[in-house]
């Protein structure tokens, strides 16, 4: 019975501190929400307000005649998008090369990759990328936003210790069955791999979403740019102290990751509960 009686404290106890930690984490997130439907007024008033007097929607509106919002979102929205699909596919097909075939050099090439994840890409990269981007004819195009970012030594490293996990009796029974190498991979590997897939998905599409120092050196034009160059645009412009102007931009640049992630977030779990496997 004191047993009982301490695992229901321990867990209560647990339980409101997470509901304390998470109100923290969620607080500015809340007080951007109340800020975007604030009047200027209101943003800068003494004593400060944490709620608005009225729910509209100005600084939506606002925000989207700034600066060309909705085609700053489908152009990250497309970006973003593609960047992940074509990692998705060179990071699996690399990685399932390392992790299933034997060939010369093997080991060599995937320790000069593994080097690779240690190198600050956009740093050190972006001026010969800009230069390759220039003599291509690829500057404020889409291929210059997309291109450069579909293959990625964090996922082919990340893949392949997944596929090295997944048991090799079940290749054996494939080839048995007379499946291909690529029959394997699509008909077998690849479902297996739901949650590996889904956390890559949600890691890749938020990191080419929220990308800004490339697209702000490859676009010249504001209808190529990216949304998070709109928001910084915002910031800088007409609009720097209007903060429930910013707030609303910034809400509406962040809310497809979160739709992205709220989606995924269920297929996660869901192929993660379903896809144990034993040898």
């Amino acid at each position: 019975m004191r047993k009982s009686t301490r695992e229901k404290a321990n867990y209560i106890f647990v339980e409101l501190g997470l509901i304390i930690v998470s109100f923290f984490m969620f607080l500015p997130f809340i007080l951007a929400i109340s800020m975007s439907f604030m009047e200027p007024t209101e943003v800068f008033s003494y004593p400060p307000k944490f709620f608005p007097s009225s729910i509209n929607f100005k600084n939506y509106i606002a925000a989207m005649d700034l600066v060309p919002m909705g085609r700053m979102l489908f152009n990250s929205l497309l970006v973003a998008s593609f960047t992940t699909l074509g990692k998705l596919i060179t990071g699996t097909l690399a990685a399932y090369a390392f992790s299933s075939f034997r060939f010369k050099g093997k080991n060599i090439l995937f320790s000069t990759l593994f080097v690779t994840l240690f190198l600050p890409a956009e740093t050190v990269m972006i001026l010969p990328l800009f230069m390759l981007m220039s003599n291509l004819g690829w500057v404020n195009t889409y291929w210059a936003l997309i291109i450069p970012f579909t293959a990625s030594a964090t996922n082919t490293f990340l893949f392949r210790q997944h596929f090295m996990t997944i048991p090799r009796s079940l290749e054996d029974a494939a080839k048995i069955d007379g499946a291909s190498a690529m029959q394997y991979f699509f008909k077998v590997l690849i479902p297996l791999s739901g949650p590996m897939i889904a956390g890559a998905t949600i890691i890749n599409f938020v990191y080419a979403w929220n990308m800004y120092l490339w697209p702000l050196i490859v676009t010249m034009q504001d209808n190529m740019r990216t949304v998070q160059v709109g928001v910084k645009m915002m910031i800088s412009g007409e609009s720097s102290n209007n903060w429930g102007v910013i707030m609303a931009g910034t809400l509406l640049a962040a809310l497809p990751t979160l739709i992205i992630f709220f989606l995924l977030q269920d297929l996660f779990v869901k192929s993660l509960v379903s896809s144990g496997l034993k040898e």
